[in-house]
């Protein structure tokens, strides 16, 4: 096994993370809610469970046996003691019980956390001493994932801004509640539209916060007049606030419909040999509704329903969808889109 890998057989060592990271200074994070994927390894018992964190069947089992027991029952436990370094958990105090609870399914549990820092600095290390420090000022627990060093700061930034302009309104209130007001109704609604978007798919390794900080500096610090895609633009505002305003009535549920479907028609010229095996590939396709050979210069009419949200146009989503769909079967030739104007339908007759 080379230097430096951890061992796959058994969780991992403290002191060996340590060592590596150069993670010495320490500070007590108190009672926290930790997810059991994140607790890897163990400070002094890590050679007795495997990397899944299960006891190594040579060992006795009383121990863990009276532990999962007290779980079933809902007997109460005290607190395990956790020691971090960076996102990962290695346990000072409790390997049973974390073991046990494990192995019962549980997600996450309380512990008391001792973060360990990392000291070199590396841009790995300096980024994540910005989130920390970010998190550590704002109390936001949910972890907002950035790239790029000096963003944490811009986010900072817009929280005391927020803060200020609550306190314009009569609402004075801590950095820790602006934060949390913040969160709820600009970024976390921001983001979730991001996600929902493709415009994450034109920039891999980077993360929906990354586009927010990007999109709302340009938007609302630099007021620079952008087009992110048809809807997007009408849709933002010229300042935060502005924007704030809008969204504090949605559910975070409610922002993945932020969607907008549309029918469109695909006349297609196709080779006249392989007629019945295309029309039965283009009806396999998911957004097509219906498909008729046709009589005249056009051998094939498809209607599709598409959708798009609200960072696309409608003409990004036809060329994907033609593109990546219609003419990457073999034997069609070409193909022409019409997008209806106005249109009218009558229901079948009884």
């Amino acid at each position: 096994m080379r230097a430096g890998r951890p061992d796959p057989r058994r969780a991992r060592s403290f002191k060996e993370a340590q060592a590596r990271e150069g993670a010495f200074a320490a500070r007590d994070r108190g009672i926290q809610t930790v997810s059991l994927e994140r607790i890897v390894g163990s400070v002094s018992r890590y050679r007795d469970f495997d990397a899944r964190f299960r006891l190594k069947k040579n060992l006795p089992r009383e121990r863990l046996q009276f532990i999962r027991g007290a779980m079933r029952e809902g007997r109460p436990l005290p607190a395990v003691e956790l020691y971090r370094i960076k996102d990962e958990y290695f346990v000072m105090d409790g390997n049973h019980r974390i073991a046990a609870a494990k192995e019962l399914g549980f997600r996450e549990l309380d512990a008391r956390v001792i973060e360990f820092l990392p000291a070199p600095d590396t841009p790995e290390n300096l980024l994540y001493r910005e989130k920390r420090a970010f998190q550590e000022q704002t109390g936001l627990a949910q972890a907002i994932e950035l790239t790029e060093e000096g963003q944490y700061a811009v986010l900072l930034d817009q929280v005391r801004g927020h803060q200020g302009y609550l306190a314009g309104e009569g609402r004075a209130v801590s950095l820790a509640e602006a934060a949390a007001d913040w969160h709820r109704t600009v970024f976390g609604p921001l983001t979730a539209i991001l996600e929902h978007s493709d415009l994450p798919r034109g920039f891999p390794g980077r993360t929906a916060a990354d586009l927010y900080a990007y999109l709302s500096v340009h938007q609302w610090v630099r007021g620079h007049a952008r087009r992110y895609g048809s809807g997007i633009d009408a849709f933002l505002t010229a300042n935060m606030e502005e924007f704030r305003m809008k969204m504090q009535s949605r559910a975070e549920r409610d922002y993945p419909e932020m969607l907008r479907r549309f029918p469109v028609f695909v006349l297609i010229n196709i080779s006249a040999r392989q007629e019945a095996r295309i029309l039965e590939r283009l009806f396999q396709i998911e957004q097509v509704r219906e498909v008729h050979s046709v009589h005249g210069s056009i051998d094939v009419v498809l209607k599709a329903v598409l959708t798009r949200d609200l960072l696309s146009s409608d003409a990004e989503v036809i060329s994907r969808f033609v593109q990546e769909q219609v003419r990457r079967i073999p034997g069609v030739l070409s193909t022409q889109t019409l997008i209806p104007g106005l249109s009218r339908v009558k229901e079948d007759a009884p």
